[in-house]
């Protein structure tokens, strides 16, 4: 298998080569409107809507954006993450109540609920309205971009079935949301959700359980590189290793936000292409 050089817009199940055009995608949604319109056009997406909303102090982030570039035969969604200082003041604040999950199903992480719902409305009417022929949908996200690809594939799952996600596939994404809507999830979106963590990153291991936990389904890049494809064996191994962290685990010199880093996530997927 060799690193793909187009996007084949027919793929309508997971593989390793369309993960890894989806965290190109991902790794473009960082970028500004023109070259992520640039760049889609010459992955073969003419129509792209944006989605960006501003928000003022204190509110944690400065703002939440994403994407949403459709074919004839893919839409896909990308939603961008964050930096690793920002995020940060998302995932030790407690204080906050948890949201209600969608449908009333269970409750979510305050912050990550309020970011999508900024956004969502948008991503809903732009997912229906490019959906004209039948195409298969896709959300993508990195760090908090994972999080809120997550947060809008459970709501369209349980608000508007009929608009419900082919596949979802995040990178370096943090806990978002409580057991009851991760079963719901895990059941609505069984071997469509896909969920990539790079070895030692600490994002995926906040917010701290009990309260918050993980949807399915785990892929695990090891310290060589390698990816295992169930991660039903190195899930142990990882916590173990986050908690060996430096006392800082979001220093830039320290593993936790070097394997956070969206440009290693592509470099394990290519290495194993």
């Amino acid at each position: 298998m060799a690193v793909p050089t187009t996007l084949d817009h027919t793929v309508t199940d997971y593989s390793l080569p369309h993960a890894y055009w989806l965290a190109r995608a991902s790794d473009l949604a960082y970028q500004d409107d023109a070259t992520v319109e640039q760049q889609t056009r010459d992955w073969g997406f003419p129509t792209v809507r944006h989605h960006v909303t501003a928000f003022t102090p204190p509110f944690p982030l400065q703002d939440t954006q994403a994407y949403t570039a459709a074919s004839d035969r893919m839409i896909i969604t990308a939603f961008r993450g964050t930096e690793p200082k920002e995020i940060r003041d998302w995932l030790s604040d407690g204080t906050t109540p948890p949201w209600p999950g969608p449908a009333a199903t269970g409750y979510v992480h305050y912050g990550f609920a309020e970011a999508l719902e900024s956004i969502f409305p948008t991503v809903k009417d732009a997912v229906a309205e490019l959906r004209t022929n039948g195409q298969t949908v896709w959300f993508t996200g990195h760090s908090l971009g994972g999080a809120l690809a997550m947060l809008a594939a459970a709501r369209l799952l349980l608000e508007a079935p009929e608009l419900r996600a082919d596949g979802v596939i995040t990178f370096g994404q943090p806990r978002t949301c409580d057991r009851l809507l991760a079963a719901a999830y895990n059941k609505g979106l069984k071997d469509r959700s896909h969920r990539f963590v790079n070895n030692n990153d600490i994002v995926p291991q906040l917010p701290p359980e009990p309260a918050f936990t993980h949807v399915d389904v785990l892929r695990w890049i090891d310290s060589s590189g390698r990816i295992h494809e169930k991660g039903a064996g190195p899930v142990g191994d990882l916590a173990n290793r986050a908690k060996g962290l430096a006392a800082d685990a979001f220093s830039p010199t320290g593993d936790g936000i070097r394997d956070h880093f969206m440009r290693n996530y592509l470099a394990a997927i290519e290495k194993n292409l």
